[in-house]
């Protein structure tokens, strides 16, 4: 059995250790997997289900225990019926030959940025991070941002990376590296609450096309079977979605009953919450929430094939432009297959 055999299944365990669903009923079961422990991001998972409207859609939607193994993962695998992807993680898990399709823009807009720490008068602008220590977390992906927003400022894209993941932030708060990337909506409010002064670049600001952060997803094989399901599901969805932006308060109050042992920090959830409310991150400022923007994906799906970022099954560069129109589908938000 392979690493990845054997971590699916241990989710797979996991998973059907929720037990049988019964329903007088007959309501369709949709399991969904996180990609991280709950979190204002999922907000909208947890409105629909507290309100209602999963069951007034015929569904029992049942939001999976969070596990090491990619949401990604999970769903391309058919573990799970819909999963959190990153915009990233779906680019290049797509390309590789994974069954998954975006079917609801979480986010409208970029979530991440660069930060580094306020009191540092030697950092005006991204040339001066050259030479600088990045605290990363591992990916390529990171490696071709950064060049890029360094080389559009004017400087040659070459600085030190120390691979880190969430110590990351610590380790920026000490000083012990330069700067790293973090989203602001969570890191970023974070840092705001506990005083920690910090500075920014925004990504699209310099070279990097903006993109939905991140999606609610499935496989083609589950949506080819599952259509009027899939539907029911995601337009119920954004119903919770909606609601978080209108009713942030007790959007918030729900996603801390839901999740009392792990969200705790009550003030940082009021407050992240309220970012991405007052940022347009989950409804822009035209009044889109949930949509996917082709545009959008167009120009970052370009720009991480140009960057080499994009790779097959066997783990090379793929030499021709994928077709990105089918990463994603709109079809299902309002009902219409």
């Amino acid at each position: 059995m392979t690493m990845l055999s054997r971590r699916l299944f241990i989710a797979a365990a996991v998973i059907a250790g929720l037990g049988p669903v019964t329903s007088v009923s007959a309501q369709q079961t949709v399991t969904v997997a996180l990609d991280w422990t709950p979190n204002t991001n999922h907000v909208g998972l947890y409105v629909a289900q507290a309100k209602g409207f999963y069951a007034e859609a015929g569904l029992d939607v049942q939001i999976l225990p969070y596990t090491d193994t990619a949401a990604g993962t999970l769903t391309a695998n058919y573990v799970a019926d819909f999963g959190i992807l990153g915009s990233i993680g779906l680019f290049t898990q797509r390309t590789a030959g994974a069954d998954l399709v975006a079917t609801y823009a979480i986010m409208q807009t970029e979530t991440g940025r660069l930060v580094f720490n306020a009191d540092r008068a030697d950092i005006q602008s991204p040339r001066d991070l050259d030479g600088l220590t990045y605290g990363g977390f591992g990916s390529a992906w990171e490696n071709a941002l950064i060049g890029t927003i360094i080389r559009h400022d004017g400087g040659e894209g070459k600085f030190e990376t120390v691979t880190l993941g969430t110590s990351a932030y610590e380790a920026l708060a000490n000083g012990a590296v330069d700067f790293t990337l973090e989203v602001y909506t969570w890191e970023g409010i974070k840092a705001e609450l506990d005083g920690k002064a910090q500075r920014a670049f925004r990504y699209a600001d310099f070279g990097v096309p903006d993109q939905h952060t991140n999606f609610i997803g499935s496989s083609r094989a589950y949506l080819e079977k599952n259509k009027d399901t899939a539907t029911a599901f995601i337009a119920a969805t954004r119903r919770g979605y909606a609601f978080a932006v209108e009713h942030p308060q007790e959007a918030a109050d729900i996603l801390i009953a839901a999740n009392n042992d792990v969200l705790t920090d009550r003030p940082l959830i009021e407050a992240s919450l309220k970012a991405l409310v007052d940022g347009h991150y989950l409804q822009s400022p035209a009044g889109a929430i949930g949509t996917i923007d082709p545009a959008k994906m167009e120009a970052i799906g370009n720009y991480l094939f140009k960057a080499g970022a994009l790779r097959d099954g066997d783990g090379n560069p793929v030499g021709e432009r994928p077709d990105f129109a089918a990463y994603y589908s709109n079809a299902y938000l309002d009902g219409e297959k």
